[in-house]
């Protein structure tokens, strides 16, 4: 039995302090601050997450209940409610963005080999999509969305190999799906896999195209386009037709003077048709349609990060507090899951977290937690869609 250390002061000793504090001098985080630092305002807030606290005056409740376990934890003495509003408001969100690239490439390492990717494909795959976080217009003004609707888009770009999110951006609801490509590195011989709504095809000839990248994606139904070769295809796949094409439109001719490969798919289980555009004429039309299939695991991240991690309800109104809460909660996940990895847990995030809920200031190893523990690796009836998270 562990006499020393709490489950949460374990969980945080998987932080890596040099990294973060790097982050912290960058933006000069604890500048001028006395007594609640950066550090201190990440646990705080990787608290709130791990229990699933609803507002400020939660939070300052349970940490004060707990008080006389706070300072094994790593949290020096309860935190009033004022102080954390302030810290919400003022500590630069960009200290937690910058921390969570650091946790990403962690992670990204870690989940190198536990590869569930169903195609046989040399390439690296990403997928490129955006969520849309909803809040109240009249209490952040500054997310404009709709007329009186507000709103925070993640966009996401998922190792599909991995299922690890390499990129992250956050913007206001109003900012198209499209604008992220130019916040986006390509790798050449990487493969992005998107919906039609990225569709730009001067961002695709000048920042994809021309940096040696590929794209994967699906034509508009109003795309002007003229047959220059057809290939054979096998129409028994579910492929209707494998063409080269030539963009005719007045301006978008200009804006991707290339070939493009046009892909026409039925799929068999539902009957729907697609049409799949791509600048990769190497892989079989089969391999591409496929790979838009693949796309589904960056639905699950969305579905599970807003199911998982508490970033429905705000613990402030600014964009900088609901910033900081969105990028820490990202960073809590990105720690378990790297907690998952090194100490070799076989159950799921999901079970981690629920467990982790009720133990964080028990004094017990937290492989303790797990054995001969009644919480098993298994996937209900209705969550198929949530397996991508069974690491």
């Amino acid at each position: 039995m562990n006499t020393g250390k709490t489950v949460f002061a374990q969980i945080m000793s998987f932080l890596p302090d040099y990294q973060f504090n790097k982050c912290v001098d960058k933006h000069k985080g604890n500048h001028r601050v006395r007594n609640f630092t950066c550090k201190e305002h990440f646990y705080v807030m990787g608290f709130a997450q791990l229990t699933y606290r609803e507002s400020l005056r939660d939070i300052e409740s349970c940490l004060t209940a707990f008080s006389s376990k706070l300072y094994h934890s790593g949290i020096k003495q309860p935190v009033s409610r004022s102080t954390l509003a302030e810290a919400n408001e003022n500590r630069d969100w960009r200290i937690y963005a910058d921390f969570a690239q650091v946790l990403i490439r962690e992670a990204r390492r870690l989940y190198k080999q536990d590869n569930e990717f169903a195609l046989d494909i040399d390439n690296m795959v990403y997928a490129l999509d955006s969520s849309t976080i909803d809040l109240c217009l009249s209490l952040f003004p500054w997310a404009k969305f709709r007329k009186a609707k507000g709103a925070v888009k993640m966009h996401t770009l998922l190792d599909l190999r991995g299922s690890i999110p390499t990129f992250i951006h956050l913007t206001d609801g109003l900012c198209h799906d499209v604008n992220v490509l130019d916040h986006i590195v390509i790798e050449p011989g990487a493969i992005y896999v998107m919906d039609k709504g990225y569709v730009d095809y001067l961002r695709f000839y000048s920042q994809i195209h021309q940096q040696r990248g590929f794209f994967v994606t699906r034509a508009k139904d109003n795309m002007a386009a003229r047959r220059v070769y057809s290939r054979k295809v096998d129409k028994t796949t579910g492929l209707k037709y494998d063409q080269s094409v030539k963009l005719t439109g007045f301006y978008i001719k200009k804006d991707y003077p290339d070939y493009l490969r046009r892909i026409k798919y039925q799929d068999k289980e539902t009957g729907k048709i697609y049409v799949f555009l791509t600048n990769n004429f190497e892989l079989s039309a089969l391999l591409i349609a496929q790979l838009y299939k693949e796309r589904w695991k960056i639905e699950l991240f969305f579905k599970w990060i807003k199911q998982h991690l508490r970033i429905k309800s705000f613990y402030g109104t600014s964009r900088n507090a609901v910033y900081c809460q969105i990028w820490i909660a990202i960073c809590m996940y990105l720690l378990v899951a790297i907690l998952k990895k090194r100490l070799k847990l076989e159950h799921s995030l999901y079970t981690l977290l629920q467990v982790f809920s009720l133990t964080l200031f028990e004094k017990v190893t937290i492989n303790e937690l797990f054995i001969n523990s009644i919480y098993k690796p298994t996937s209900s009836d209705n969550s198929n869609q949530l397996s991508i998270w069974d690491f």
